[in-house]
């Protein structure tokens, strides 16, 4: 068994506006997942360094970023990025370019943890219906075009408001949805804007969102959490 994460932390800033990758990394504690993926983890302007800096990781918790090497100082690819157990190895990883208006992007990451070979996906979609549709083809397309296979673990912030719209039925073909539940407003969560999805080959044990009293400050997003194993 294997627990996942998805959260969309808005850039470490919180309800009272002040941004806090300390408080960010507390919130990542409470869940203690294996594998987190992170949307909006880079600063939008300037640089676009990463929020959770790689020393507070280091000093402050059990996982490591995934390098994607794509811009000097961010952690990710567009804001997505992926953390894991430092125990963990990284068999392979590299970086999805997505169609769209905006800039949206999305990371993929194969990874070794003792006997255990997962390929996870990051990413965050756009709010338009139309780009997201064309950006989940191109996301589905991507990992199906892998020569080497591997259960595979879908993540992130969809921007869909939607049940069963084209994007949602475009990844279902395929995947299988954990049911977490609303996870945004943070205040008051009424859309299941973020997603966790799992390979044929996976079966998900347990899911849900993580409301703490810490989360509800820390993001306009609250994390959601699956604990998968194989089919």
């Amino acid at each position: 068994m294997i627990k996942v994460a998805s959260y969309n932390i808005r850039k470490g800033i919180g309800a009272d506006r002040r941004r806090s990758p300390e408080r960010i990394l507390d919130v990542l504690a409470e869940i203690d997942a294996d594998v987190v993926a992170l949307q909006e983890a880079d600063r939008r302007f300037g640089q676009r360094h990463c929020v959770i800096p790689d020393h507070l990781l280091d000093e402050r918790s059990d996982w490591k970023s995934v390098q994607f090497g794509m811009r000097p100082g961010s952690m990710g690819w567009h804001g997505n990025a992926i953390l894991i157990r430092k125990r963990a190895r990284v068999v392979g990883c590299e970086p999805i370019h997505l169609p769209a208006l905006e800039p949206r992007g999305a990371v993929m990451a194969d990874l070794q943890d003792g006997e255990q070979a997962l390929r996870i996906v990051g990413m965050h979609l756009d709010l338009s219906g139309l780009w997201r549709r064309r950006q989940a083809a191109t996301i589905l397309a991507h990992v199906s075009d892998k020569t080497v296979r591997r259960p595979t673990v879908m993540m992130g912030d969809l921007n869909d408001w939607t049940a069963g719209s084209g994007c949602l039925r475009d990844f279902a073909r395929e995947f299988r949805f954990a049911e977490t539940g609303p996870s945004f407003h943070a205040r008051r969560p009424i859309g299941r804007l973020d997603r966790i999805m799992v390979s044929r080959d996976l079966r998900v044990l347990d899911c849900g969102v993580h409301a703490s009293a810490t989360s509800r400050r820390a993001s306009d997003h609250l994390p959601i959490w699956a604990v998968i194993g194989p089919a």
